[in-house]
């Protein structure tokens, strides 16, 4: 599953324009600070002439959202109906959508940041350790009218620093972030939003998402850390037959088989798309030896890595 960058999130909300996407840009931010914008979701959709349609993909930016109005999202294995007032943070780690189903009569506000401007030494967060955006935690949580109001007067006032002149104006956005985000981690989980998925279908989405979650390979310097079935069972906390057990059931396939198919893709990848030698496709691939790579590539494809590259 590809990882969706900023640029990329504002070439879906202006329609692939450059001009428009400049006239979305936040007023004086720079890159050394990471990237930070925020957008009212009722002004945002009124520009659209159709419903936007926001595919189910990872993005290279954490998001919150406070949503108002009917509205479906899909996040790692769930999936959610929100009938009125929601709040939503969204992780790099794990891909989502929603889906307005009454595009009129939708409010709210949305943030988009890096990790670059929320690092821990600018805010006092860290991030990836932060149990609302686990790829396990509750990312969506039914907020009240009261805390409806309260959130929206931070999100307004982010909306005001964010158009100021004020020279530490990202400083005091990260203070309203950090709330937000506090705000979140105090609430509840509304179970009865998510849709009941049985024990098996839960544990065949986590292992996709530890196994996508490893893609894609940008650095012969990158490794895989989950290479087997014993290591995908190890990391969910489950016998590695029972995994075999559902994931066959779940999809026809064995965890080697998805695994290997996985592996086979990214390595086709690699071979057509990048210079790097095949013994560092091997490494970054988790083959201790070239031998084996080439095996493996063989067996899977009936060429050699050296055939496929030509």
């Amino acid at each position: 599953m590809k990882l969706k960058s900023i640029d990329e999130f504002y070439k879906e909300i202006s329609g692939d324009s450059n001009a428009e996407t400049n006239t979305l840009l936040p007023h004086g931010i720079q890159k050394e600070i990471g990237h930070f914008n925020v957008f009212n979701i009722k002004e945002l959709f009124e520009t659209f002439k159709e419903k936007p349609v926001m595919p189910y993909d990872r993005r290279a930016y954490f998001k919150i959202s406070l949503i108002k109005g009917k509205n479906r999202a899909e996040y790692a294995d769930k999936v959610i109906d929100i009938e009125k007032n929601a709040l939503l943070f969204a992780t790099p780690k794990i891909p989502y959508h929603y889906v307005p189903q009454d595009l009129q009569q939708q409010s709210g506000h949305f943030c988009v940041f890096t990790s670059e401007f929320l690092t821990k030494d600018k805010s006092g967060l860290d991030l990836d350790s932060l149990p609302i955006f686990q790829p396990d935690g509750y990312p969506i949580f039914e907020v009240s009218e009261e805390d409806a109001v309260e959130i929206d007067l931070i999100f307004k006032k982010i909306h005001k620093e964010i158009n100021s002149d004020y020279v530490y104006k990202y400083d005091l956005i990260r203070n309203y972030v950090a709330e937000l985000i506090h705000f979140g981690q105090k609430l509840q989980p509304v179970t009865a939003l998510y849709s009941k998925h049985n024990s098996a279908a839960r544990v065949s989405s986590l292992f996709v998402e530890l196994l996508e979650r490893q893609f894609p390979i940008e650095s012969p310097r990158q490794r895989l850390e989950l290479k087997s079935a014993k290591d995908f069972a190890a990391q969910l906390s489950i016998h590695v037959n029972h995994l075999n057990k559902v994931l066959k059931e779940n999809t026809g396939k064995t965890t080697t088989e998805l695994i290997s198919d996985r592996l086979i893709h990214e390595a086709k990848v690699l071979l057509k798309e990048t210079d790097w030698n095949i013994s560092e496709i091997a490494y970054s691939l988790g083959f201790e030896e070239l031998a084996h790579f080439s095996n493996f590539f063989k067996k899977q494809t009936t060429l050699t890595p050296i055939a496929f590259r030509v």
